[in-house]
Parts: C-alpha cells; structure tokens; sequence
C-alpha cells in the first residue's frame, strides 16, 4: 500500500495495492500492524456502512470531544466526493477544507483524524459508502455544519440547491457559529 501525506497534518490518502486477474480483485482494505507502520495508530470499534443515490449530499458531521471520532472510510461500489474541514483551532489548515474523490475502481482510503467535519456527495447512480471509526456514537456529542457555508464555499461538485440532503443537515448550523472543542497535537 501507498500513504500520501496530504498538507492537512494526519489526514492521510491510503491506495492499497490491488491484486486483479480473471477472477476479479483482492486487496487489504485494513491490516492493523501496516497502518501502523503507516502512521495510522488507533483502535477501531465499529464499521459503518450506508448506501445513498445520486445526488445525495451527507454532512458535514463530526462529534466533539471527548465524543471525537477518527474515520477511515472507502467506497465500497459508486464513485463520491469526500469531503473533510478541519476544526482544531491550531492546526495550520483550520477553517480549511480537503476533498478527494474515492471509487469502487482505485479503492483509495482516507484516514480523517479526530477534529475534523465529515461529509460526501454522492457522484454516481448510487454509491455505498464504508466507514471505521474508533469512538462509539454519542447524540449528545453530535454536531454538524451547513453543506452551504459561504465562508467555506465547498465545491461539492454538484449542485447543492437540488441535492438531496436531510432536514437536519439543511439546519444545522454555520462555520461561523458551529461548536468545537478540538486541540491540534503535532
């Protein structure tokens, strides 16, 4: 496998080396002591999976801490923009945000640290989208920003006026006035 630094500090672009012949493909989509080789050094304790059309537009989540929850996600089938902002008053990139578009083909993985909003739209006719995370849910911990933030001005790559997002994800609130409680650790 192949880690790509990104200028995010600890988000990280996996590419697993893909084994293909006649039969189909295979490849490691986790193997604990290689992503921790990689950098990657948390515990997993659940996988999440959630199938969404086009146009759909999830996000952005996140959960404050001590709630925080790092993600390693990857699509399973479908093609969608992930879509990450950085939220550790800190960090050299908060307020900023990274997208990278993740396939069924290339099977890239994004690693998201703890303090970072969270979010997808979906590219193709439908898309499934996997997810570990290595903190459990917790509602009263769960926040989320506006996908139409004009301080940050995503490019989602659709239109957001027509996407199909949730009622709450439609309210919640702007960059500006979301809650964080996130330190950045070098």
């Amino acid at each position: 496998m192949k880690v790509i630094e990104t200028s995010f500090p600890g988000l990280l672009i996996i590419e697993p080396q893909i084994f293909g012949d006649s039969r189909g493909y295979f490849f490691e989509s986790w193997q604990q002591e290689r992503y921790e080789e990689a950098g990657i050094k948390t515990t997993f304790c659940q996988d999440n999976e959630s199938k969404s059309v086009q146009g759909v537009v999830r996000g952005l989540h996140y959960q404050l801490a001590p709630w925080a929850q790092a993600k390693l996600v990857r699509v399973v089938q479908g093609r969608v923009l992930d879509v990450v902002v950085d939220l550790r008053k800190e960090s050299p990139t908060f307020g900023q945000w990274f997208s990278l578009e993740l396939d069924d083909e290339f099977k890239k993985q994004l690693f998201i640290p703890r303090g970072f909003a969270h979010g997808f739209s979906v590219l193709s006719e439908t898309a499934v989208f996997s997810y570990k995370i290595d903190n459990e849910y917790k509602h009263e911990a769960e926040r989320s920003i506006n996908i139409n933030d004009p301080q940050l001005s995503i490019d989602w790559k659709m239109n957001t006026e027509t996407a199909i997002v949730s009622e709450k994800d439609l309210k919640a609130p702007l960059f500006k006035d979301a809650e964080m409680n996130f330190k950045f650790e070098n």
